[in-house]
């Protein structure tokens, strides 16, 4: 099934042009709201969530300074020592945003465990969505809302993503019982 949306948004353009950066320097996922916003879960978001592998100091100042050229900038700090010091290596997020807007704003952050990192080895690119960027399963995003963070409007995103991808998931159940 292709994406029916012709027209990018400002939230899909925004997020593939900073993919577009980081896949240069580190593998990524995107979780999260955006996730059931591109599949077409009529909701408002601000931000799009992304995870990168643990990545060193010396390559995350490389990818800062090719993100400042592509036209973006780190709300916490212009200085890649204080953004990968005191924010990514302490496990906390950051916030980029295209210069000179206050949103949509990309929440980047290393992984931080295992189930991060699992994330990221088993990514994939989701067709239905029509965008060029890498996604943690949809098995993932479904238990993460579920099981972990249930507020209602995650509960209400786990269905919209059961929803469009029953099929595959009762493909699964049944491999599983096999």
């Amino acid at each position: 099934m292709k994406r029916e949306i012709k027209e990018r948004t400002i939230l899909d353009r925004f997020a593939e042009d900073f993919a577009d950066i980081v896949k240069k320097h580190a593998k990524y996922i995107i979780v999260s709201g955006f996730v059931v916003i591109a599949h077409g879960r009529s909701r408002g978001t601000e931000d799009v969530d992304m995870i990168i592998e643990r990545i060193g100091k010396e390559t995350f100042k490389t990818m800062h300074n090719d993100l400042l050229l592509a036209g973006f900038e780190c709300i916490q700090s212009e200085d890649s020592d204080v953004i990968y010091d005191d924010y990514l290596k302490e496990k906390t997020s950051v916030r980029y945003i295209r210069k000179g807007h206050f949103l949509p704003e990309m929440e980047l952050k290393l992984a931080r465990d295992e189930l991060d990192e699992y994330q990221i080895t088993t990514r994939k690119k989701l067709p239905l969505t029509g965008l060029d960027l890498y996604f943690s399963s949809i098995e993932m995003n479904i238990a993460f809302k579920e099981e972990l963070l249930t507020s209602e409007k995650d509960i209400d995103d786990a269905e919209h993503l059961r929803i469009i991808y029953s099929d595959e998931l009762d493909e699964i159940r049944r491999l599983r019982l096999s």
